[in-house]
């Protein structure tokens, strides 16, 4: 299958560390299954205190000398991995300076995906750590963003993906990419609203319920007739979204949510959910950027 050149790529960072070749393996296949080129980053980051001389004195110079020396290393044995498991897909190489989270936001104005690994930490870590990349990523990328924190495990025959659905332009997004995806990979597609009840209030249950699934139904509307090949199944729970759509994710190949972030200042100001199952799910999170951000 050959690649088309004029496609945007699917970015993906690169992990220093040779043994998590997650993220890449992942991109390099979505690449050939979409047709489009590839292309492997690795952003330096900045000097941390014990890139220092010992009279205290930063040598930036030398720092980067030797930061640019191992990320082309980085970076070959990650086109090395790539062409032995894609031979023939295009694939381009960015050696870059800056936070990643930063560098792979800019890179997502013209890719068609942006793709990270991320390992399992405390919630604390993840949310506030430097080192965090998939958080303030996906709250400013212009495309959607893939968060791997271990392979596919695909246990269910058919395969199939789950999608977050609210009822909101976003969820519509996401429903569009997850449409999308599961053709490509000839899946079935889970479709799940699910509702909590409000803490404080007296509500009828019974009414409330009714209205998401009409909205579920509207959602899915005419995406079925686009993509005929998608067996859709679609309902509505109730209970935590996070709780539900982690739990729901332990057998996808994929689930899929809408990003509400903010850009600029703001831009850690990623949804709860959003939040919630990057920390939670059992399979790789596609987090699918409100309309209003691409």
């Amino acid at each position: 299958m050959r690649t088309d050149m004029k496609a945007s790529p699917i970015v993906v960072g690169v992990d220093p560390d040779a043994e998590r070749r997650t993220a890449l393996a992942w991109a390099a296949d979505e690449a050939q299954r979409r047709r489009r080129p590839l292309r492997l980053v690795y952003a330096e980051g900045e000097p941390l205190p014990g890139d220092r001389r010992r009279d205290g004195l930063p040598s930036w110079e030398r720092w980067r000398d030797a930061s640019h020396v191992a990320g082309d290393t980085v970076l070959e044995d990650a086109l090395a991995f790539v062409e032995s498991r894609c031979p023939g897909l295009a694939t381009s190489t960015l050696l870059a300076e800056g936070h990643p989270a930063w560098v792979l936001a800019e890179q997502s104005r013209h890719a068609a995906l942006v793709v990270t690994g991320s390992h399992r930490t405390g919630a604390a870590r993840e949310l506030f750590s430097s080192a965090s990349v998939s958080l303030p990523l996906s709250a400013r990328s212009a495309c959607p963003v893939v968060v791997l924190r271990e392979a596919e495990h695909t246990t269910q025959q058919p395969p199939y993906f789950v999608v977050g659905v609210d009822g909101s332009s976003g969820s519509a997004a996401a429903m569009d990419f997850t449409f999308e995806e599961a053709q490509l990979r000839d899946a079935h597609l889970r479709a799940l609203y699910v509702w909590h009840s409000p803490l404080r209030g007296v509500l009828d249950e019974h009414h409330a319920l009714q209205e998401c699934r009409r909205l579920l139904a509207e959602t899915a509307a005419g995406r079925t007739a686009a993509h005929p090949g998608v067996e859709l199944h679609h309902e509505v729970i109730k209970g935590h979204p996070v709780r539900e759509l982690s739990e729901a994710s332990a057998h996808a190949l994929g689930l899929v949510v809408g990003a509400r972030g903010h850009g600029g200042f703001r831009s850690m100001l990623l949804g709860s959910v959003s939040q919630g199952v990057l920390q939670h799910a059992y399979c790789p999170v596609l987090l699918v950027p409100h309309p209003r951000h691409q």
